[in-house]
């Protein structure tokens, strides 16, 4: 098993969209994959209830209490577990999340105070790997927009941080909100999805090269 948290310290960073994608991707790879929503608000949840019985959907567990029971029952069926964790550093889900991720994925926003804020993160990394050494943690720009100032500022921004950073960046699209409003996943989006679909395609081929 392969356990993925999908991190962050803010909300508005497209954490929940890329976890519910990524993990999308992976059931569409023919592996069998289980997402965990651990967010006391429960979006990834709610997102899966709108899909209904939808098929290439991959299941989403509530577990903002007994995570570590549910990954561990999770695991014995499943090749990967991704969790949705609250956009919070300081929730116990947080930290029960990435003391038993093999890897943690944090999204952040091409913004000034994103990128200042991973530094928090990468320090709470740091601490958790002491239990758990085998953590990797690999940021990924999300909503970014390439022909914005912010955006073209970004390679010089990111080689500042103190995590590394994947080379695939997940656009700002607005099929990410029409996918999550009908239930669907980008992988579901036909056409009008393709492009997006093509991303999360890529960032796992990037950090989970044995998916």
């Amino acid at each position: 098993m392969t356990l993925i948290a999908v991190v962050g310290n803010k909300g508005g960073t497209g954490k929940t969209t890329l976890a519910l994608n990524l993990a999308a991707g992976l059931l569409a790879r023919a592996a069998s994959t289980v997402l965990v929503d651990a967010d006391p608000q429960q979006s990834a949840y709610q997102w899966r209830l709108i899909g209904g019985e939808r098929p290439g959907l991959p299941a989403v567990i509530a577990a903002a209490h007994g995570l570590a029971e549910t990954v561990a029952a999770l695991g014995a069926t499943h090749r990967h577990v991704v969790i949705d964790c609250p956009p919070s550093l300081q929730a116990a889900q947080t930290d029960a999340a990435l003391r038993l991720a093999d890897l943690a994925l944090v999204p952040v926003q091409p913004s000034p105070m994103d990128l200042w804020a991973t530094a928090h993160i990468a320090r709470a990394i740091e601490r958790v790997r002491e239990e758990n050494p085998r953590l990797r943690a690999v940021v990924v720009m999300t909503q970014v927009e390439p022909r914005t100032t912010l955006s073209r500022l970004l390679p010089d921004a990111v080689a500042e941080l103190e995590l590394p950073v994947a080379a695939t960046q997940v656009r700002r699209r607005s099929i990410h909100r029409h996918c999550v409003l009908e239930g669907r996943s980008l992988f579901q989006a036909g056409r009008r999805g393709a492009d997006a679909a093509a991303e999360i395609t890529a960032l796992i081929a990037e950090v989970l090269p044995d998916a």
